[in-house]
């Protein structure tokens, strides 16, 4: 909790040198200084947001992605509210300034409005009606095509350096400006080096399996070209396959067991992305951006000896394998997998591998539909429900429903944990 509170706090701080500078400039417009510094806000909350989208590694490890995320959206919408106040209560006296401020602004609320229902689950995993929306939009709008859009912010930053450079009241105050220009170029560099030139420092590896489990989900093996000491178990990685009819784009994946130079990976056929997976020849080369993850992170502060329940859904019980072969000697863990036919079982003869090995600190149990009140009730025990710490992986509402189901039966809010399969 200590660290999402100082994490939050950094929106805070982030803008306070800019709203100094700015505010002993404007010391002979004191009517709207106010509002000028609005606007000041709303661009260094903008910035903020735009370095967040580029997962830096040591916060996710701090922190975790979604709490990245989550900050990367709330500073989006909240900029907008700064910068709504800011243009409806000044007035710029170059026209340049006045229309470029407009542009800037409707094309930010565009796309904050475009991706809180394509790229969260703020609306989508709670009302029924907009994620049926979303699935009829994204036979149109694909995934590769959003990220674009969402890019369009790079456009409306460049378009507020504009206007805020062609106000000559702005001009006037070097030190502003200076301080100004640092925040933008800082900005901008981080995330062209993140996008554009970081890649070729990535993790490489070549595809050595890509062979189908089921109708729906295949499971790819890279062997990468240099142990990482840095995989944990549970983690996940961005992964860029290369080669000739594969997009070329970053898409998050998790890991299925605990190894550090060969990976493997199981993937759902869903998206229009993971449907090309079975085009993926062996020997393509792979470019993964991680390792990402904090549950590895959450069983070491947990304290030693404390029993792990790991509920999966589908693929979702991935990073799950990857923890159970992680902990399986040292920690007492019962790992509860809902599939949707027996055909998803395919997974069985590891499961069972992993329990003949474990000395009995392992069991498991395979459930086809997802695990109700009455049956998580009959699965656990009393141990489990007053102490286990839980990991929940698989499709929003699922992991949603079960949160609230492990709620009611007595688990604790601070030892439940989960990943939702979205992007």
């Amino acid at each position: 909790m200590t660290r999402k509170a100082l994490f939050w706090l950094l929106a805070i701080l982030f803008p306070l040198p800019m709203l100094l500078v700015l505010n002993a400039s404007l010391s002979d417009v004191f009517e709207v200084r106010l509002f000028i510094m609005l606007g000041a806000l709303a661009y260094s909350w903008w910035l903020a947001s735009i370095l967040l989208s580029v997962r830096p590694s040591w916060l996710d490890r701090w922190v975790g992605l979604p709490q990245v995320y989550m900050l990367h959206g709330v500073l989006g919408v909240t900029a907008l509210l700064a910068a709504y106040l800011h243009l409806d209560n000044t007035h710029a006296h170059s026209q340049l300034a006045a229309n470029v401020g407009h542009w800037a602004f409707y094309l930010s609320l565009a796309v904050a409005l475009y991706s809180i229902v394509f790229m969260s689950g703020w609306l989508v995993d709670r009302f029924r009606s907009v994620a049926k929306v979303k699935h009829c939009l994204e036979h149109v709008l694909h995934h590769q095509v959003s990220l674009w859009l969402h890019r369009l912010n790079l456009i409306a930053v460049v378009l507020i350096a504009v206007h805020v450079h062609v106000i000559a009241q702005l001009r006037q105050h070097l030190v502003f400006m200076i301080v100004f220009d640092l925040y933008t170029v800082a900005t901008l560099g981080v995330y062209a080096w993140k996008k554009w030139i970081a890649p070729d420092s990535y993790l490489t590896g070549l595809v050595t399996e890509n062979r189908a489990l089921n109708g729906s989900t295949r499971q790819v093996r890279i062997t990468l070209d240099s142990r990482s000491a840095d995989i944990r178990p549970g983690d996940f990685f961005f992964i860029r396959f290369e080669g000739p009819g594969i997009p070329r784009e970053w898409h998050p994946f998790s890991l299925t067991d605990d190894s550090q130079g060969v990976v493997v990976f199981t993937i759902r056929q869903l998206g229009d992305y993971t449907r090309t997976v079975p085009q993926i020849p062996i020997g393509t080369t792979a470019r993964l951006d991680g390792p990402f993850g904090r549950f590895d992170g959450i069983i070491r502060e947990s304290g030693a000896g404390r029993p792990l329940v790991l509920i999966g859904m589908g693929a979702g019980v991935a990073p799950l394998l990857s923890l159970a072969a992680g902990y399986l000697r040292n920690r007492k863990i019962s790992l509860l997998w809902s599939i949707h036919s027996p055909n998803d079982n395919y997974y069985a003869d590891l499961i069972d591998n992993y329990r003949n090995s474990s000395d009995g600190s392992f069991d498991a149990l395979t459930r086809v539909g997802r695990f109700t009140r009455d049956a998580l009730q009959s699965q656990l025990s009393e141990e489990q429900i007053g102490n286990a710490i839980y990991f929940i992986v698989g499709p929003n509402a699922g992991v949603l429903s079960t949160q609230r189901t492990l709620k009611r039966l007595g688990v604790s809010t601070g030892r439940i944990h989960h990943e939702r399969l979205t992007m």
